[in-house]
C-alpha cells in the first residue's frame, strides 16, 4: 500500500508527521512525501524541513492521499499543478484524506463538494466557499473521504485510517506503540472549550497573519 503526503512550503510539520507516524507503522505500508518537484520543504516556523522523496507526477495514483494544512495553502488553492493530481489522486484512490487546512485543498479541488468536512476551526468558512459542508467533529468520514480538525488531529485520523486499512487490533497495538494517550494540561483545545481571552488572543494572531504581520 502506497501512501502519499503531499508537502510545500508552508506546511504544518505535525499535519505530516503525525499521520506519518502512525500510517509507517501499518504493515505493508510505504509512506511516500511528494512535491510538484523533490526536495526540502520549510514547515511554517522555516526551521524544520522535511524532504520530498517523489515528484508528483511519479505516484499518480497512491493508494491513500493524505493532505496536510499550514499557511503555505493558501498560495495553492488556486495552483492546477497539485489540485490536478488531487483530483487524479482521489478518483482511483481507497482512501483520500486531509489534516487541519489540508481539507481546503481537498475542497479547492472539488474532491469535497457537497460533503461534510472537518478542518481547522479558524478556516470554516473558506471551507464552505470552496463547496463543503464544514463541521467542528475532530475526525469525518464522509464515503472514502477523512478529513480531521486541526494539526494534532491528524493523529486520531491515522489511527481511525489505521483500524479501516487494517483492524481495530492493529490499529490499538499501533497507539499503544506511539504511546498516544492524550492528558492534556489545559482544557483550551478547541474553541468551544478555550476561556474567551485565549480565543481572541488566538484569532487576532491570525488576522495578524493574514496582513502579513508577525
Amino acid at each position: 500500500m502506497r501512501i502519499a503526503i503531499p508537502i510545500f512550503d508552508g506546511f504544518t510539520a505535525l499535519d505530516a508527521v503525525g499521520p506519518y507516524e502512525v500510517l509507517s507503522r501499518l504493515p505493508g505500508a510505504e509512506v511516500l512525501f511528494v512535491a510538484e518537484q523533490v526536495g526540502l520543504k520549510r514547515t511554517d516556523t522555516g526551521m524544520l524541513s522535511l524532504q520530498a522523496t517523489h515528484a508528483l507526477d511519479r505516484l499518480p495514483h497512491p493508494d491513500v492521499l493524505v493532505a496536510p494544512g499550514g499557511p503555505g495553502v493558501r498560495g495553492l488553492l488556486d495552483d492546477e499543478a497539485l489540485l490536478g493530481w488531487i483530483r487524479a489522486a482521489h478518483e482511483r484512490s481507497t482512501w483520500t484524506t486531509s489534516v487541519c487546512t489540508g481539507s481546503l485543498l481537498l475542497a479547492a479541488a472539488g474532491v469535497l463538494n457537497g460533503q461534510p468536512a472537518s478542518g481547522h476551526w479558524l478556516e470554516m468558512e473558506t471551507l464552505r466557499r470552496l463547496g463543503a459542508q464544514p463541521t467542528q467533529a475532530r475526525v469525518v468520514r464522509a464515503g472514502k473521504l477523512i478529513t480531521a480538525a486541526g494539526v494534532s488531529a491528524g493523529i486520531d485520523m491515522g489511527l481511525t485510517l489505521a483500524a479501516l486499512i487494517a483492524d481495530e487490533q492493529t490499529a490499538m497495538a499501533i497507539q499503544l506503540a506511539i504511546e498516544y494517550d492524550p492528558q492534556p494540561p489545559f482544557h483550551s483545545g478547541s474553541p468551544a472549550s478555550a476561556p474567551a481571552d485565549v480565543l481572541a488572543r488566538v484569532r487576532e494572531a491570525a488576522a495578524r497573519r493574514a496582513r502579513g504581520g508577525a
